[in-house]
């Protein structure tokens, strides 16, 4: 796993630890690392942004020891880890389920501006077994019209305002192929 990986992955779980359900943004987190430490050591959001983005493979030691301070892990957590390397024995879907996760962690943080999409994805990559789900939902867009079905009884809120925009989204959808 990458440094920015770890970095973007701390702030997701330190975000549900405050009971923020999300993950902190970097604003967030720097607010509160300069809460937490005082006026002594800090860090700006511009840095921790060239850390997630990679720009910045590596950190200064400083800043490992504080962020390793506010994140509560080892200081030797905050750096690449070498191609293969896994922290316990793990089995190969095991390994697939925690990329997965990452990855969807990943794209929920793209998609921030689309709240109900960032949220379906961070629930998927909560969820004990999300590779099982993915599998599932691929049954179920196999089966026709029982998407439509699913949504108007289980989110009929989002059936009736994802209904109005489809014919929209289908006809930008055929523009660009």
């Amino acid at each position: 796993m990458k440094l920015s990986d770890k970095i973007r992955y701390l702030r997701e779980v330190e975000g549900n630890l405050r009971g923020l359900n999300r993950a902190m943004t970097q604003q967030e987190l720097v607010r509160a690392i300069q809460a937490e430490g005082g006026n002594k050591a800090t860090i700006s959001q511009s840095y921790l942004s060239q850390i997630e983005s990679g720009a910045r493979p590596h950190l200064t030691n400083t800043t490992r020891l504080l962020l390793a301070k506010f994140f509560k892990v080892h200081p030797g957590y905050l750096v690449d880890d070498p191609e293969g390397y896994h922290a316990e024995l793990l089995s190969d879907l095991r390994t697939a389920e925690d990329k997965l996760d990452l990855w969807l962690v990943s794209g929920a943080e793209r998609f921030r501006r689309d709240p109900d999409l960032g949220q379906a994805l961070l629930a998927l990559a909560h969820h004990q077994d999300s590779r099982r789900c993915l599998l599932l939902l691929e049954a179920v867009l196999e089966t026709p019209s029982l998407v439509e079905r699913l949504f108007e009884v289980l989110r009929p809120a989002l059936a009736a305002k994802t209904s109005t925009q489809q014919p929209e989204q289908k006809k930008k959808r055929k523009a660009a192929e």
